[in-house]
């Protein structure tokens, strides 16, 4: 017996009319999927980049060596992980990924899009911009170093150095490469953070006086911040500073393709535990990120989304989040990880001493206030 409904019969001609019709469909879908695949969309993509353990080994010019070592002092045996987190980005300005990317990752919870300027701010070339990354990084090791030994009571002495001048910057034809910054309005400043927070309280409206070491005389400079091209403008007077320190003894960290500031904290981690006795960690995996000054103060970072969920697929059980950034962490945590707040090395100290000993309930976490 046949059933029938009540459709109108669809003869031979008028299938093959309406596979047509489909097959026709099917192949514009494609071709317009393979269009938007192809446009360039204005954003780029941010996801989880390589974890790097701070107390383990990295591969540095097809070799592995310790990420930090401490040749001439005595270190102490390790246990568990001090975890340092990245972050990739997808896209350029030159080339910029496809709207197709940029749908999925809005739809993936480990993954942000955000506006290509965000991140290669206009009028900024890619040479400039990995070129600021890598000072970023090598004073982030360089203050994390001098935090560490500080909080460990060892002594030192410092000094700030123009590493290079923006062309038609605030200082272009004031300030040159290899000066030394005695003191800026009077203050002296022992790190860059410090620095770049008196050039932002004066602000743009009259010149900062800058007395500086050049040759081996000292100059004084007068000369008015600009407003950045980033997109949250700040004072600046167009210099990329270098901070150096005269260490007590020589600490190493080695680590390829990797730059910015954001490690400063696990760094500093890193070189506290190969320092003292006993495991800081407990045996634990631990990650974390923040920036970090010479007088231990840890700053808020970008992609803290993005790192947590880098921190679970390596394993991490514990995260260290910058106090700065608890409004970006609440809400966003992910499943099988317990975050905590931090604002200094003597903070992320504690962390570490409640986590080792299984007491974490008078840590504090991250609210979104």
């Amino acid at each position: 017996m046949a059933l029938f409904d009540d459709r109108t019969p669809t003869t031979p001609s008028r299938r093959r009319a309406g596979g047509w019709v489909g097959w026709s469909l099917l192949g514009v879908g494609a071709l317009a999927a393979a269009s938007l695949a192809l446009i360039p969309a204005p954003y780029v993509i941010e996801k989880p980049g390589p974890v790097f353990d701070t107390l383990g080994e990295v591969t540095v010019e097809k070799q592995q060596v310790p990420l930090i070592s401490i040749p001439t002092e005595e270190t102490y045996p390790t246990e568990g992980s001090l975890n340092l987190l990245t972050v990739s980005v997808t896209g350029n300005p030159e080339h910029l990924p496809g709207w197709l990317s940029v749908i999925g990752a809005w739809f993936t919870q480990s993954q942000a899009v955000v506006p290509v300027e965000s991140v290669f701010p206009e009028g900024v070339t890619e040479k400039q911009s990995s070129e600021q990354s890598r000072v970023d990084m090598e004073n982030s090791q360089r203050e994390a170093v001098a935090a560490a030994l500080t909080e460990l009571g060892y002594q030192f002495t410092s000094q700030l150095t123009v590493v290079e001048t923006q062309r038609d910057g605030a200082s272009d034809g004031l300030l040159a490469a290899g000066d030394t910054i005695i003191s800026l309005n009077g203050q002296t400043f022992t790190d860059v953070t410090g620095l770049r927070a008196a050039i932002a309280e004066n602000g743009t409206s009259k010149p900062a006086t800058l007395v500086i070491e050049r040759d081996g005389g000292t100059h004084e400079v007068q000369v008015t911040p600009e407003l950045s091209d980033s997109p949250e403008p700040t004072p600046v007077v167009g210099i990329l500073i270098g901070g150096s320190y005269d260490f007590p003894f020589e600490v190493d960290i080695q680590i390829e393709n990797v730059g910015g500031p954001s490690a400063g904290m696990m760094f500093a981690l890193g070189i506290v535990d190969k320092l003292t006795p006993g495991a800081l960690t407990g045996g634990e995996d631990v990650a974390g990120t923040g920036t970090i000054n010479a007088s231990g103060e840890v700053g808020g970072i970008g992609g803290i989304r993005q790192k947590m969920h880098g921190a679970v697929e390596a394993g991490a059980d514990w995260f260290l989040a910058p106090q700065a950034n608890c409004a970006e962490v609440a809400g966003n945590v992910p499943d099988g990880l317990e975050v905590f707040a931090v604002s200094t090395l003597d903070d992320a100290i504690a962390a570490l001493d409640g986590i080792a000993a299984g007491d974490t309930a008078a840590l504090p976490g991250c609210s979104a206030e």
